[in-house]
């Protein structure tokens, strides 16, 4: 398995992903993760949407925490767009945040038990966590934006993101 030396850091320390990298243009690759309700959902099954895809190490952290409640926030305002956080948290835990988030326009989804992290390039080595990184995919499940957090400890950059769902048309143009 490919691995990416210092690709992100962790308080300034240097960290290995797992995986191959997905790049701008890539058709979105297919993973199995499981919903609150321990059911197993496939991404191909948001296919027909445009999707922001949050990938955090833990809902559980104050900076995932920030995060997935700001695309909780934007998601409502977002038309056709479906906003799906990734994280290796156990689906009750996610149930858990959710509920005390009041966070209804997200959805959780863990990787608990798959292989997502590996998939998408962003299982951080030795710590069995995921990196903070967003993918925006479009309606023919092509990734149009991919933004890698570079230090695990910062939060994304929102307007880049929403910039690109924005500018995602589905026309594969982008």
């Amino acid at each position: 398995m490919a691995e990416r030396i210092g690709a992100i850091t962790m308080k300034g320390n240097p960290l290995i992903l797992m995986g191959n990298e997905i790049k701008v243009g890539a058709q979105a690759p297919d993973a199995t993760l499981v919903a609150n309700d321990l059911s197993e959902v496939k991404l191909s099954s948001f296919k027909g949407k445009k999707i922001i895809l949050s990938v955090v190490p833990s809902l559980d952290t104050p900076v995932c925490d920030l995060q997935t409640k700001r695309f909780n926030k934007e998601a409502s305002s977002l038309k056709d767009v479906v906003v799906l956080t990734v994280s290796k948290d156990l689906p009750f835990a996610q149930k858990r945040w959710c509920g005390a988030a009041g966070a209804t326009a997200v959805k959780t989804l863990s990787d608990y038990r798959g292989n997502f992290g590996e998939t998408y390039g962003v299982l951080i080595k030795g710590l069995g966590l995921l990196a903070r990184c967003i993918f925006v995919i479009d309606e023919r499940a092509q990734v149009t934006y991919v933004q890698l957090v570079k230090e695990v400890a910062s939060e994304p950059n929102y307007d880049e993101v929403l910039k690109a769902v924005k500018d995602t048309c589905g026309c594969g143009h982008h």
